[in-house]
């Protein structure tokens, strides 16, 4: 049973990745494109906005990495080492990333809000690093929670 819910969750982690992918491909040469059409003043604000977007898929993708290695260390039944604690870490690092790269573009946000008169437009801009900065505060505690449930783990080994 335990590796049938780990290799649900391990093909969920790599169906992940499509989406991003796909939106690294198709949308983000749009978005830059826009983004030059908005501010035809700065010219290097295509690339600009394109370079943010791909490196924030960067730490993306790495997170995800992180994230199967867990799920392989829950299936070895090293699930309480430091190495998960280490691959936490890890994730809530590139959630921080994700997020601080997003709140880069915001100012892009607020411009199209402007110019479109669409206000909602400035809270879908908020969305992603939002939910990352959430994910970096939900790996934060599995962290310490992990931590601390390996060291009660490592005193009851030394009591016996």
């Amino acid at each position: 049973m335990k590796l049938m819910s780990t290799l649900f969750l391990k093909i969920a982690v790599v169906l992940l990745g499509f989406p991003v992918l796909a939106i690294c491909i198709f949308l983000v040469p749009e978005l830059g494109d826009v983004s030059s059409e908005l501010l035809p003043d700065v010219a290097f604000i295509q690339y600009l906005v394109s370079a943010i977007f791909y490196a924030s898929a960067i730490p993306y993708f790495f997170a995800l990495f992180q994230a199967f290695k867990l799920l392989r260390y829950i299936d070895k039944n090293e699930a309480f080492s430091d190495l998960s604690v280490k691959a936490l870490r890890k994730i809530k690092y590139c959630a921080i990333t994700i997020s601080g790269l997003h709140v880069l573009v915001l100012p892009l946000f607020y411009l199209f809000a402007e110019i479109d008169d669409a206000p909602g437009v400035i809270f879908v801009g908020l969305i992603v690093p939002f939910a990352s900065m959430v994910i970096a505060v939900f790996a934060a505690v599995l962290q310490k929670l992990l931590k601390e449930a390996i060291d009660i783990k490592s005193e009851n080994d030394l009591t016996v």
